[in-house]
């Protein structure tokens, strides 16, 4: 069983990509709290990801759905959760196209299920929280940091697209532009979460982050394609003309900036988290064979290739993507203005650490 000096807070969908890089940041960093993970294990989750925790004292996984109303009320009542951090969702856009409902349940009713459960345990009625956490500071007009929290992460997909001018970012106050299924869902639950600030005075707080990349993420993804493909010698697929913009974000940078608005920004905010790296898909697919063309040359993959061969030749550009945003890139001069975030890696050097790792699984 947990220590129950420490406070335990619930993650959902941490066998995830980015989850699953946070798990391990966060127990080594505080040792003063429980970590409850609840992860349906769709195909996206893998508790592979998170083999160098499954042993840990103040850590445990829970394999359920985040719409199971009775699960969640019962891991709420049994494990006393005094936190949520949300990172559970359905991601992928392809996926969102094929078959929308999925991404309607999971993101907008999943969402309203594990508000709706924190705010009947932690709340008496609208802006009145239970006194055990008022006590618990022995201070009737406890700070917001003191009160339970539920932290709900969010994307840039949910402004919709940007124009190609690099002054043009999305910051806190663009308004909502979603543009598929995916970015309307998860642009709906973040108006969920908004409205259990504004109704009853719950202490929430967003964060919308940029591409993630880096080590866990899954196969299917922009970054884990191409290096997979060119590994076998496949062609390497690229939407269009490969000129749509992305603004990417180290997975460890997104996990630090998750903490810091976890524990010290202000109750009903939203905090943007952006690597300020604006890279088109053609960079990023290039970028990689040309590391790939240093470290595993194709002529010591496939023999019968000549010794200048680069994996870049093996890049195809495939029929577009449907609605497919043109630009994204966020602005987080609040975060870190506000926050003291900074992003810790710049894009060659988290690049070529995704790249290594991938070499290692792929090997």
């Amino acid at each position: 069983m947990f220590n129950n000096n420490n406070k335990t807070i619930l993650l959902t969908g941490c066998a995830g990509f980015i989850g699953s890089n946070f798990v391990p940041y966060f127990l080594k960093k505080y040792e003063n709290y429980n970590l409850v993970n609840l992860d349906v294990l769709t195909y996206a989750g893998d508790l592979e990801n998170l083999k160098e925790v499954e042993n840990h004292p103040r850590y445990k996984f829970i394999k359920g759905n985040i719409c199971n109303r009775e699960l969640v009320e019962f891991i709420f009542n049994g494990y006393d959760i005094q936190g949520v951090i949300h990172f559970a969702a359905e991601s992928h856009v392809d996926n969102s196209i094929k078959n929308p409902g999925v991404f309607i349940e999971t993101n907008v009713n999943g969402t309203f299920t594990l508000l709706d459960i924190a705010y009947r345990y932690w709340m008496e009625k609208p802006f009145k929280y239970r006194d055990r956490y008022l006590a618990a500071n022995n201070d009737p007009l406890s700070t917001e940091a003191s009160l339970p929290r539920f932290h709900h992460i969010s994307t840039d997909e949910v402004y919709g697209t940007l124009s190609e001018d690099s002054n043009d970012l999305f910051t806190e106050k663009t308004p909502y532009s979603p543009n598929s299924p995916y970015s309307a869902s998860k642009a709906s639950s973040d108006m969920v979460v908004r409205s259990y600030v504004e109704t009853y005075g719950m202490n929430c707080v967003v964060t919308n982050c940029s591409n993630n990349y880096g080590p866990k993420q899954h196969d299917e993804k922009l970054i884990p394609t191409i290096i997979r493909n060119a590994l076998q010698g496949n062609p390497i697929p690229i939407y269009g003309d490969g000129k749509n913009i992305r603004d990417w974000l180290y997975v460890l940078d997104h996990c630090k900036g998750i903490d810091l608005v976890y524990h010290t920004g202000k109750t009903g905010e939203t905090y943007n988290i952006g690597g300020r790296n604006e890279k088109t898909n053609l960079q990023i697919v290039n970028r990689i064979c040309e590391i790939l063309d240093e470290k595993v040359p194709r002529s010591s993959c496939h023999s019968e290739l000549g010794s200048g061969s680069s994996y870049k030749e093996l890049i195809t550009f495939v029929a577009d993507r449907a609605g497919h945003d043109r630009r994204y890139a966020i602005d987080a001069t609040k975060l870190e203005n506000e926050l003291g975030w900074k992003a810790d890696e710049t894009f060659d050097t988290g690049i070529m650490k995704t790249v290594e790792w991938y070499l290692e699984k792929y090997k």
